[in-house]
C-alpha cells in the first residue's frame, strides 16, 4: 500500500490523490494515478472542470477530464501486453462503480483499499461477483 500512495502523488487531479497497484505472484504489474489522459492539459494547470460546474464527489463521473487510478493502472498493463487476471489491486481509495466494472472485467480477484468512498453501489457489484474489498 506504501507504493500505491507513492504512486498517488504523480497525481494531476485538484481534488483527489488516488494512486493504484496491481500485484500478482507478489510482484508489481502495473500502476496508475488519477490525471488526464496523455497529451492533454492536466487539471492542475486547466481548473476543474467538475468545480466549475459544481458537481459533488461521486456523481457523474463523466464529466471528468481525467480517469481514475485503478483506470490507468487496467489501461497500462493492456497497453504493455501484461497479464492482469487472477492479480489484486492496492488503491489508496475505493473503486467508483465504473472502476469496479472494469475491474470485474478485467479479472482481479481482491481489492485493498485505505480509504473508503461514497459509491455502495461499486460495494454491491464488487461482492456479488465475488471480489473481496479489504481495507488496511
Amino acid at each position: 500500500m506504501d507504493i500505491a500512495r507513492l504512486v498517488a502523488t504523480r497525481s494531476t487531479c485538484i481534488r483527489r490523490r488516488v494512486g493504484a497497484v496491481i500485484v500478482k505472484d507478489n510482484r508489481i504489474l502495473s500502476t496508475g494515478y488519477n490525471g488526464t489522459p496523455s497529451g492533454i492539459v492536466h487539471c492542475v494547470d486547466r481548473g476543474c472542470l467538475r468545480d466549475e460546474l459544481g458537481i459533488p464527489s461521486g456523481e457523474r463521473h463523466e464529466l471528468c477530464r481525467g480517469l481514475h487510478a485503478e483506470q490507468n493502472a487496467i489501461i497500462q498493463a493492456a497497453y504493455h501486453g501484461v497479464c492482469i487476471n487472477g492479480g489484486s489491486m492496492y488503491c489508496t481509495n475505493q473503486p467508483c462503480i465504473i472502476c469496479a466494472k472494469m475491474i470485474i472485467n478485467a479479472g482481479l480477484k481482491a481489492i485493498y483499499i485505505t480509504e473508503s468512498y461514497a459509491d455502495p453501489l461499486a460495494r454491491e457489484i464488487l461482492a456479488e461477483a465475488g471480489i473481496p474489498l479489504k481495507t488496511l
